[in-house]
């Protein structure tokens, strides 16, 4: 068995250092900004418990873990749609061209919620008006073979999260490393997301009339104001698993993965998946994610797809379901195209 380059063991050690912070924050649920980040667009790796630091693939694997693009062998394009948690709708797309022996990355990542009715204490019905939230990313990325068991790939995502009248925006930058282990094709992979800037809200939304010396009788009780806002971190997030695939004769292949999670602002886990094929047709699917996260709620995720040639091109349609407890099921649909 081969030493592990000292090249992976750098990475792997820079993914740490940046992940930190997330070791020393314990549960600090809902304590970050931009959460519309940790929504984990595949369907494929969904339905194996978002266990994808290893097995991710495609365009979309780059969301998991960037040094995936160094593994591409073509170019592709993949398109997700969630019908996310409270009638919130998801989606994300990404297109990786291949050149040389690099691979350049374009992702977009969408969250609207909807219009809402603006309510107030006064107005508890409504005022009339109606507002949304959007959330938006935009990423660009590119990611490298160096040889043919270690890759690395990193991604750069502008950021910006609009509540009515207000946003806030930030830069974040993904980084990640895949090593094909000298061992029954066993795959180790790992990789930080969203290491960036903060983020504070601003806007007409946070304009106020302002009264600064109450109850003295000749004074302007109607100054123009503003609200400040504390600015707030983006979830930083460190992944490492390993993929073992498993060779059942004309039963078909499986495909094991196991990752384990250090967000900044919740609780280590763990997620496990697996990933049944026939001919790599057709394809059945299960996991469980957040072992071991306090309070978690479900865990159970399902799934399958289909792919085939389609006039000199792959096609590949997945789906993914998600069970999240007492809020309901969220459910991912996956269409891709590699040419």
């Amino acid at each position: 068995m081969s030493p592990i380059p000292r090249r992976v063991l750098s990475v792997l050690l820079l993914a740490a250092v940046l992940a930190a912070p997330a070791g020393r924050a314990q549960v600090r649920a809902g304590t970050t900004a931009a959460q519309f980040l940790l929504i984990e667009p595949d369907a494929r790796v969904a339905a194996m418990g978002n266990a994808g630091a290893a097995l991710a693939e495609g365009a979309m694997g780059a969301y998991y873990n960037p040094g995936v693009l160094g593994t591409l062998t073509r170019s592709e394009a993949q398109f997700s749609h969630s019908a996310w948690l409270a009638d919130i709708a998801y989606d994300y797309g990404a297109v990786a061209i291949r050149f040389g022996q690099n691979t350049a990355l374009l992702s977009i990542t969408s969250l609207n919620s909807g219009e809402m009715d603006v309510r107030t204490p006064e107005q508890p019905q409504g005022t009339g008006e109606r507002f949304t939230v959007q959330d938006l990313a935009l990423g660009v990325g590119v990611g490298r073979a160096f040889s043919d068991r270690f890759s690395a790939g990193a991604q750069v995502k502008a950021i910006r999260e609009t509540v009515w009248h207000s946003s806030a925006t930030a830069v974040a930058l993904d980084v990640g490393v895949v090593y094909r282990l000298p061992f029954r094709g066993a795959v180790l992979g790992a990789a930080v997301s969203n290491f960036g800037t903060r983020s504070r809200f601003s806007g007409r939304d946070l304009s106020v009339r302002y009264d600064p010396n109450t109850g003295a009788n000749g004074d302007n009780s109607n100054l123009p104001a503003a609200l400040e806002t504390e600015s707030q971190a983006l979830p930083i997030f460190f992944r490492v698993g390993v993929g073992l695939p498993v060779d059942l004769g004309t039963a078909g292949d499986l495909a094991l993965a196991v990752d384990a999670f250090q967000p900044s602002d919740n609780a280590n886990s763990v997620s496990l998946g697996a990933e049944w094929s026939y001919a790599r047709t057709v394809f059945a699917r299960g996991g469980f994610q957040n072992l071991g996260l306090p309070d978690a709620e479900g865990g159970l995720t399902l799934g399958g797809g289909l792919r085939a040639a389609v006039s000199g091109f792959d096609v590949r349609i997945d789906y993914g379901w998600a069970d999240h407890g007492r809020i309901g099921a969220a459910q991912r649909f996956t269409l891709g195209l590699g040419f």
